[in-house]
Formats: C-alpha cells, sequence, structure tokens
C-alpha cells in the first residue's frame, strides 16, 4: 500500500481546500492508497469535509471559522506560539523583516502571511514516520514544511496562484523547490508565471487541473437561495473579502449602474478581513440597498444557479474553482482579463472578459444586462466545457508509484 500525505495551510472555506477535499474522496476509493493529512494551521470549516479513512495527523482540530473574529484570534494564538516555541522567532525574526520589506518592494503591498509561513513550518512538530509521497497542496507554509521537515521518498507541490504577484520570491522560499521532485499548477498561466519566478523549474513543472464534484454541485443547487427573488438584475460573486478580489472595483461598478438606472441586487458570498472597510466604502457610494455582504455561506451554489450574471472580476487569480462552479451551473459569466481568468473563458463565446476598470465592468455589465440572447448563447456554450482530465491524476498518482517502487 502506498503512503500519501497531503499538508494544506489550513482548512478554511476557499478553493484549494475544497479542491484538496475533492480529490481525497478521488484517492479515497482507491485500496491502494493509505492517506493522511495534517494541516499547519488547524482549522476551518472544511474539515468537516475530510472524507472517512483519511488520516488526520493533527492531534487537535478546529471546525471554525479562519476568517471569523475567532477566527484569526486563534491565527494569532498559534502564531504567538510559533514564535516563541524553541526560540523560531528569535532566530528568525531578521528573515521576517527582510521578507516584508522585499514584498514592499515588489508588490507594494505588505502581507504579514506570507512572511510569517515559514515560521509556522519551522515551529510545528513533524510527522515521525516515512511516506512515498507528500504532497504540499499549497503555497508557501505547506511546501515549506513538506521540502524540509517530512520525510518522503517523493515530493510533491501544487501551485494555485500567480506567484509574483502573490507576494513570494525566491528569498522567502529558501531554495525549497530544489528539494520538490514534481510542482503541479493548476492552469497554463499559473506555470507561465511561477516559471518567471523559477526558470530552471520548467522540467518539474506539471498541469493539475481542480478536481469538482459535478454532481454534489448539481445536487446542492437544488436547494432556495432565496424566500422571494430580488428585484432586478441579480448579480452573484464568489470569494473571500481580500484584495486581490476587487470589490472596491464592484463597489463602485453597484454605484454606477445605479446612477445609470440598471436596478441590481449583487451578493458577494465571502468573509475576510477587509469587511470592515468594505462597509464602509458601501456606505459612501450609497449602494446599502443593493451591494451585499452575505459572508460565508455553507452552500453557495443555489445563490450562484440563480444568478442572471456571475461576476468575477478579480486583479490576479490562479484559476478559480467559483468559476469553474458557476460554468457547471450554466451561468453567463463576466470576468476581468487577467491571469487564470482568460485561461478558464473564450471571450464571447463561454463568458465575457474585461478589463478591470469601474468603466469597463460597468460597460460590459450593461451589455450583458441588455442583451438577453447573449446570455442565453453563454448559458448554452458554458454548458459544453470539458471539465474532467484523467490524465492530471495520472501525473500524480505515477509519481506516488514511482516512490513505491523505489522502497522495494
Amino acid at each position: 500500500m502506498k503512503k500519501i500525505l497531503f499538508v494544506i495551510n489550513t482548512m478554511g472555506r476557499a478553493g484549494a481546500e475544497s479542491a484538496l477535499n475533492n480529490l481525497l474522496k478521488r484517492l479515497s476509493g482507491m485500496p491502494e492508497y493509505s492517506l493522511s493529512l495534517y494541516v499547519m494551521i488547524p482549522r476551518g470549516e472544511l474539515f468537516a469535509g475530510v472524507p472517512e479513512g483519511v488520516r488526520i495527523l493533527n492531534r487537535r482540530v478546529s471546525r471554525g471559522s479562519v476568517l471569523s473574529a475567532s477566527g484569526r484570534l486563534f491565527i494569532a494564538r498559534q502564531a504567538l506560539c510559533a514564535f516563541f516555541r524553541r526560540g523560531a522567532g528569535f532566530r528568525m525574526l531578521p528573515s521576517i523583516v527582510k521578507n516584508l520589506l522585499r514584498q514592499k518592494k515588489d508588490t507594494g503591498r505588505i502581507q504579514l502571511d506570507k512572511a510569517m509561513w515559514r515560521l509556522f513550518s519551522e515551529s510545528v512538530p513533524a510527522p515521525k514516520e516515512d511516506f512515498d509521497l507528500a504532497v504540499a497542496y499549497l503555497e508557501g507554509s505547506a511546501t515549506y514544511f513538506v521540502a524540509d521537515r517530512v520525510r518522503a521518498r517523493r515530493k510533491a507541490a501544487f501551485i494555485h496562484i500567480d506567484y509574483g504577484r502573490a507576494g513570494y520570491t525566491p528569498e522567502m522560499d529558501e531554495g525549497c523547490y530544489d528539494r520538490i521532485d514534481r510542482i503541479f499548477t493548476v492552469s497554463g498561466e499559473v506555470a507561465d508565471r511561477f516559471l518567471d519566478v523559477y526558470p530552471g523549474c520548467r522540467d518539474k513543472v506539471y498541469l493539475f487541473r481542480n478536481l469538482l464534484d459535478r454532481e454534489d454541485i448539481l445536487r446542492k443547487a437544488q436547494e432556495k437561495a432565496f424566500e422571494a427573488r430580488p428585484a432586478g438584475t441579480l448579480l452573484v460573486t464568489v470569494g473571500r473579502l481580500h484584495y486581490q478580489k476587487a470589490y472596491d472595483i464592484a463597489i463602485a461598478v453597484c454605484s454606477r449602474l445605479k446612477a445609470d438606472g440598471y436596478p441590481v441586487n449583487w451578493y458577494v458570498l465571502g468573509d475576510g478581513s477587509e469587511r470592515t472597510g468594505l462597509e464602509r466604502l458601501i456606505d459612501e457610494c450609497q449602494v446599502r440597498d443593493s451591494f451585499h455582504l452575505m459572508g460565508a455561506v455553507e452552500n453557495p451554489y443555489p445563490f450562484i444557479a440563480a444568478a442572471d450574471i456571475y461576476v468575477h472580476v478579480t486583479r490576479f487569480e490562479g484559476k478559480s474553482i467559483a468559476i469553474e462552479e458557476a460554468q457547471i451551473l450554466g451561468r453567463p459569466i463576466l470576468a476581468s482579463d487577467c491571469t487564470g481568468n482568460r485561461e478558464q473563458i473564450a471571450d464571447g463565446y463561454d463568458g465575457i472578459l474585461c478589463e478591470l476598470t469601474v468603466d469597463s465592468v460597468t460597460r460590459a455589465l450593461e451589455d450583458m444586462i441588455d442583451r438577453p440572447e447573449l446570455r442565453n448563447m453563454l448559458h448554452e456554450n458554458v454548458l459544453q466545457k470539458r471539465m474532467e482530465h484523467p490524465e492530471d491524476m495520472e501525473a500524480l498518482l505515477s509519481l506516488a508509484g514511482s516512490a513505491a517502487r523505489a522502497a522495494e
């Protein structure tokens, strides 16, 4: 039996975590694999979705949200413990400061979580057993941990984002990808952006597109989203409240639509650290009656299925699971023309891409609202998309197989 360990940063309600559970479900039905899961910060609602038979190595886990106030306090406590455990924080403080300064220079923003990931990876206890394959399913702490702390015959890492724009740097990574045998990216564009940062890893990079449970999505979409359908055009967006997701642009667009005489109700499903600032912006733009922050929703699919248009205007992406879910549900989609989004949508055929500006997004939405025949065409075409790629799974499992053969 081949032993595979998966490592991820948290199990919060987000795309990568959802895709990991779908992957674990596929593998849990294969008796030749023994599956284990280790979570760097052991909290998140999606622990509930880990299939039976997957061994969770963390001694204690919490199923609470990582984005709530209590979740942020939980992570802060974990960070404080990591800082003082074996003096790791004092040892690494110069490196943390250096990484923050480099982030600021490269991206114009400071993302403390990125700079702290190595602290977590070096301070938490490592598994005492050996594995045939260890898979870091997310960038940052999980990858550092697998590269440096896990004993495995073969090691793999997943990349889900535009690596450079997300705030990662080779200095921060400290050569971790040299110790990884195979790197899986969720899209071709994600691979290109990763190779911009790590051109020497080209021979290691393989494609592994997100796995989705189509039947489960269609089943859950049958539930009721609204007691009574809201008036006007119904717009829906799913994603955490984060700078990457460009909700500041969306709120300004909502205001412009309202001024132009387009009655809309725009529902955002997700939570995050920017909620307070976005609430303030909603009031400033006077769209409290039409732009609704719903928070994290356990089942977003009825909302997506009810949408006249699914809107995904983001600053950058890896490969959006939310877009794929909207495609499975046949929704007309408007997305910003950026890394990730443009690989998922054929502009004018199964969705619309536009520049990420208030003017461009407003014009595109007004055109889609005015042209029901365009929305119908997008609906028909998106239902024809190929969503399954069995060759991706083979690239991952062949690595586990080679590890097992090497052990014989």
